[in-house]
């Protein structure tokens, strides 16, 4: 199965439609009036399309296995058809869209089994999704409608003085790629105060969307990061931190120790991540892309006022 650790839980929505259709009018009837000899057509096709639902990791390989929180199966007749709609709820790190499609399939099977032996021109047609929420195709046209940018700052006294490679930066540079966030600045400086300040000052001089720095927000005398940007913050976004902090906690116990920062300059979101690659990489997976949400509500702000 494809990896799925680095994503966040957030509430999934799929539904999706099966087409049953029947031969004549009679047919029709006798599931209205519930006279079909194996029982209650659309009773006991539901109860199939519940258990489908839940099953769905039994039966399709690379599907995970997911609280199913919400199922709603209804039916529509046009005619000599019935639509058949299933709706899928979940609170987890991934989709239900192939759990709606197969509830929704058995529900359409098991009435095609039901009806059968009153009918022998039964075809099942048009087994698709209708619509999914959820996930972070949903943050895609933030970034489209806003253009963003993004600069990058890794503090570090010996990544600066070429003893180490930067490895952390260009995560975050690829995870912003990812996103098509585009990429103005990538600088590496040491572990000072005042080039800090005066580096975050003239990207949000210049408008960039966000300034992403890495470095410098541990306990050691040096990691100065967070004494440097708190004082240039206008306006302070907590729950970012909290969320790097309790996306990272499930990982490792050292996440508790990371003083990460996060708030405006303007219209500038300014964050400050862990230095180390792990540490930056799950920062970026713990917020983004919800947090380009920022750019909605600022854009939105703007046109208003």
């Amino acid at each position: 199965m494809v990896n799925i650790t680095h994503k966040n839980n957030t509430l999934r929505i799929a539904i999706a439609q099966a087409v049953v259709k029947v031969s004549s009018p009679e047919t029709i009837q006798a599931i209205e009036q519930r006279k079909v000899p194996k029982g209650d057509v659309f009773e006991m096709a539901k109860t199939a399309g519940l258990f489908a639902a839940k099953r769905t990791s039994d039966m399709i390989p690379d599907c995970h296995p997911l609280p199913i929180e919400y199922t709603n199966v209804s039916y529509r007749i046009d005619d000599l058809t019935v639509i058949v709609e299933v709706e899928i709820h979940t609170i987890y790190k991934t989709g239900v869209e192939v759990e709606a499609m197969h509830a929704a399939s058995v529900v359409a099977i098991t009435m095609y089994d039901m009806l059968k032996p009153i009918d022998k021109g039964i075809s099942i047609e048009n087994i698709k999704l209708l619509t999914k929420k959820g996930g972070k195709t949903d943050y895609r046209k933030v970034v489209e409608e806003n253009n963003l940018t993004a600069s990058v700052i890794v503090c570090s006294d010996s990544i600066s003085a070429g003893e180490k490679e930067d490895r952390a930066g260009k995560v975050i540079i690829e995870k912003l790629e990812s996103y098509q966030v585009n990429i103005r600045d990538y600088t590496i400086i040491p572990d000072e105060k005042e080039e800090i300040q005066a580096l975050v000052k003239r990207y949000v001089d210049e408008g960039m969307s966000m300034v992403i720095l890495t470095g410098g927000t541990g306990l050691s005398p040096r990691d100065v990061t967070p004494e440097a940007v708190k004082p240039l913050l206008e306006r302070e976004v907590p729950g970012i931190e909290e969320a790097i902090r309790a996306y990272g906690q499930n990982r490792t116990p050292y996440s508790m120790l990371s003083r990460s920062v996060s708030g405006l300059i303007g219209n500038t979101l300014v964050l400050a991540l862990p230095g180390s690659t792990k540490g930056a990489e799950e920062s970026m997976d713990a917020v983004f892309p919800a947090i380009m949400h920022i750019f909605r509500v600022l854009a939105a702000f703007k046109h208003d006022g």
